[in-house]
């Protein structure tokens, strides 16, 4: 694999990526796509931007799609400032398969304006990172939505590209033990849902990502409120 676009957001699960298809796969050139949407935690742009640089990415664009944003108002605890981010602990059962800080369609729309970018440039592979969620989750990082997307994507006559997302069916513990065998830098991700000057320690992302270091028996190098 020459080329590769992939999903940037500047979290953990990206970042992981973006070091595994440079490193593990080999990939020599990567392109690389961060959105600005809307959400909260909007300070992990910054972050994407870090690591982007760290590893020579060729081009890195950061796109305005804060449409995204507005067109979630008053659906999404993520782009709506005036819908509190829940407490991980706070959130229901049945709000674990689709909890409110889903935002409708994003992952349809962020991939297939990737792939829009890869065809462009001639590219025929697209990385995400989605995982699987220990507690909670969303159907756009399912085995079966990366399946279903890639079988549109094939129908194109003469530039298709595939999705690849190597850590669907792996947990946050799992992949941050990958980052470290390759020296991801922790410190320069951000995952809290609420994006404060810390993070918060109790939201979904939080609970979930300091979960993974615990397992690990690994101190997670970011500032926490609760901790």
């Amino acid at each position: 694999m020459n080329q590769a676009v992939i999903l940037l957001s500047g979290g953990l699960d990206s970042s992981t990526l973006l070091h595994y298809v440079r490193k593990t796969l080999g990939c020599r050139t990567l392109h690389a796509l961060t959105f600005r949407y809307g959400q909260k935690h909007a300070r992990e742009i910054e972050c994407a931007q870090w690591q982007a640089h760290a590893l020579a990415v060729a081009e890195h664009q950061v796109l305005d799609l804060t449409v995204l944003g507005n067109l979630s108002a008053g659906v999404s605890a993520l782009t709506d400032a005036c819908l509190p981010v829940p407490d991980m602990a706070a959130l229901r059962s049945d709000q674990r398969d689709q909890p409110p800080t889903y935002v409708p369609n994003r992952n349809m729309i962020l991939l297939a304006l990737a792939a829009a970018y890869a065809e462009s440039k001639g590219i025929t592979d697209v990385f995400y990172g989605a995982q699987i969620q220990d507690r909670y989750g969303y159907w756009d990082c399912t085995p079966e939505f990366l399946d279903r997307m890639n079988a549109v994507l094939v129908l194109n006559r003469r530039g298709a590209v595939r999705i690849h997302a190597p850590f669907i069916r792996m947990s946050k513990q799992e992949i941050v033990r990958i980052g470290q065998d390759l020296g991801v830098d922790y410190g320069r991700t951000w995952t809290c849902y609420r994006g404060m000057a810390k993070a918060c320690g109790a939201c979904p992302s939080c609970v979930e990502r300091l979960g993974a270091f615990r397992r690990l028996d690994v101190s997670d190098p970011l500032d926490y409120e609760t901790i």
